[in-house]
């Protein structure tokens, strides 16, 4: 079964998914991370993230893998460096070439084969599980989910966080491929005004509720 979270950056998917994914004792899937990780492994060796084939050569070398919901390079956890202001930069760019997103839906197709999943991320509820048991997207106004990441990052500054996400929203609203929308027949959230645990609740309820 999927359970599967669409919407754009900082709208609570991550978090949200994943305490549903406890609390329903399903495995969590994070797959917008995988883009993540290529971008982070490019910037970690020195690869312009702007060089499509560049990055798409190294794609094809490291190893991706999820070891307790958390994203891994070659073995190594990266999931506390995958939301730095670098990798949030450079992501969608990287994500937007449709042979690394043929890559990372190939692998999160394989990974969640025979399992019960939650899993979350850009053109989750479109393009990887459109067919999924349960579609949902996540919204929130761009001036809420940047004040979510300066909580998140310590240090940094509203006014350029908030041009960051109105520019990557931009971009991912955009894309030739993978394009941020709401899916035919997805339940719409609004989670501006909203506590974890009631957007956790209503996700829960609408499963439980259903089987």
């Amino acid at each position: 079964m999927v359970v599967a979270i669409d919407g754009p950056a900082g709208s609570g998917k991550s978090t949200i998914a994943r305490a549903v994914a406890s609390t329903l004792g399903f495995f969590f899937l994070n797959t917008g991370s995988f883009y993540r990780a290529y971008t982070l492994s490019a910037l970690d060796r020195g690869i312009d993230p702007l060089d499509r084939e560049k990055v798409l050569e190294n794609a094809s070398k490291v190893r991706i893998t999820v070891k307790d919901g958390d994203i891994c390079i070659d073995g190594v956890d990266v999931e506390d460096r995958l939301h730095t202001p670098s990798v949030d930069a450079y992501c969608s760019q990287v994500s937007s070439d449709p042979r690394i997103r043929e890559m990372v839906n190939a692998e999160v197709r394989s990974i969640a084969k025979g399992m019960d999943i939650v899993t979350e991320g850009r053109d989750t509820t479109t393009v990887i599980f459109p067919d999924a048991e349960f579609r949902f997207y996540f919204d929130a106004s761009p001036e809420v989910r940047a004040r979510r990441r300066v909580k998140d990052q310590p240090g940094a500054d509203y006014e350029a966080v908030l041009a960051a996400i109105n520019e990557r929203d931009r971009m991912d609203r955009e894309k030739a491929t993978g394009a941020l929308r709401i899916a035919d027949g997805a339940v719409y959230i609004d989670t501006s005004l909203l506590t974890i645990n009631q957007v956790c609740e209503k996700v829960i309820k609408a499963v439980k509720d259903t089987l």
